[in-house]
């Protein structure tokens, strides 16, 4: 759910000291560590979601976290040569050709791919990457804020440029955090690519606040995070339209609605993937444990573990999810060819329109 493209010195350093732990980490020699398994993600992957796969299988799981989805994904490229790990996951549509042209990814066909849409696998037959979840990004809103200034909350793009909305909004940055990069896109395919650039000009003049990215701008600047307990005074931001349930988990009495709203007129659909990373020092336990993402068992753990629907269609959806979540019928989308084409020229164009 997270990103960092630029890479700096600092991540850089992160990168390899990743790496060196992962070399220590796996292994396809005889002993403990053929039986460990390396998986490489984004900060927002829980470990408790691995314990029924180290149970069942007997590997023993070492998650590596690399910061926001982008970040991890520049990370893998980099040492690419020696990799971090045995398998990746958190790769986005958005994303999804840098690891590709980067021949990142070995072919396998996970166990249980059958179950899963046409819609969903954008590898087109090839299986480098697996799909496991998707959401659709959208602008989040604190119930609370508007009640109390008795304003109508945004419902779409347009909306977001009027006066009222003035200083409202936190988004992340599209250079460093794959919701971000999906907002970007959403108004690339809202606007056009001759249009998009002009909404960003009014957005900033409206006084949008940009963050690294999701972590800082949920639970830092949002004030509807932590069900109105959030530390920040930003009602708007861009979030997932799953985000609401997470308000409402583990609430007695449950709510009649959750305390944040979606703004179902901002959304873009973002597909998760995972895959076996070339050069994996325990191939065997990685295919394992792609298999075990995309088995049922943990697609029905994914919605209220990582607030994301499942990739496979017959995974039952929790009632929490279903009844707080917010069902996006048209989300915005852009053909992966024309991502891949265009992304990095459009993070610089938006980087030079929003952050000077």
């Amino acid at each position: 759910m997270s990103t960092t493209r630029r890479i700096t010195a600092s991540a850089l350093a992160a990168a390899l000291g990743m790496t060196a732990l992962a070399a220590c980490g796996t292994s396809d020699g005889d002993g403990a560590d053929a039986k460990t398994v390396t998986l490489v993600s984004h900060d927002s992957f829980p470990k408790p979601l691995l314990d029924a796969f180290e149970k069942e299988s007997g590997y023993k799981v070492t998650l590596l976290k690399g910061g926001d989805a982008g970040k991890a994904v520049n990370q893998a490229i980099l040492s690419k040569d020696n990799p971090q790990g045995d398998v990746f996951f958190g790769i986005d549509n958005t994303l999804l050709s840098r690891g590709l042209n980067a021949d990142l990814f070995s072919p396998y066909e996970a166990k249980g791919l059958d179950s899963v849409p046409a819609a969903l696998q954008l590898d087109k037959g090839k299986h480098r990457v697996t799909p496991l979840d998707y959401g659709d990004i959208c602008v989040n809103y604190d119930r609370a804020y508007f009640d109390q200034h008795k304003i109508a909350p945004p419902k779409t793009f347009d909306d977001l440029i009027k006066p009222r909305y003035k200083g409202l909004l936190v988004t992340e940055n599209a250079a460093t955090s794959s919701p971000g990069l999906a907002f970007q896109l959403a108004t690339v395919a809202t606007y056009g690519k001759d249009g998009w650039q002009d909404y960003w000009k009014t957005l900033k003049a409206n006084d949008v606040e940009v963050v690294d990215g999701w972590e800082q701008a949920y639970n830092e600047r949002f004030s509807g995070s932590g069900a109105g307990k959030g530390k920040g005074d930003k009602p708007l931001v861009v979030s997932y339209a799953s985000s609401p349930p997470v308000e409402v988990l583990g609430k007695k009495p449950a709510p009649k609605q959750a305390p944040t709203g979606v703004a179902t007129g901002t959304c873009f659909r973002q597909i998760e993937f995972g895959g076996l990373l070339k050069g994996a020092k325990n191939e065997k336990g990685g295919k394992a444990l792609l298999d075990f993402l995309l088995s049922k068992k943990f697609q029905e753990d994914v919605p209220l573990q990582m607030f994301v629907n499942p990739a496979r269609k017959d995974a039952k959806l929790p009632e929490l999810f279903t009844t707080y979540g917010a069902k996006i019928d048209k989300p915005a989308t852009l053909a992966p060819d024309a991502i891949a084409e265009n992304r990095e020229q459009w993070i610089k164009q938006w980087s030079s329109l929003v952050l000077k």
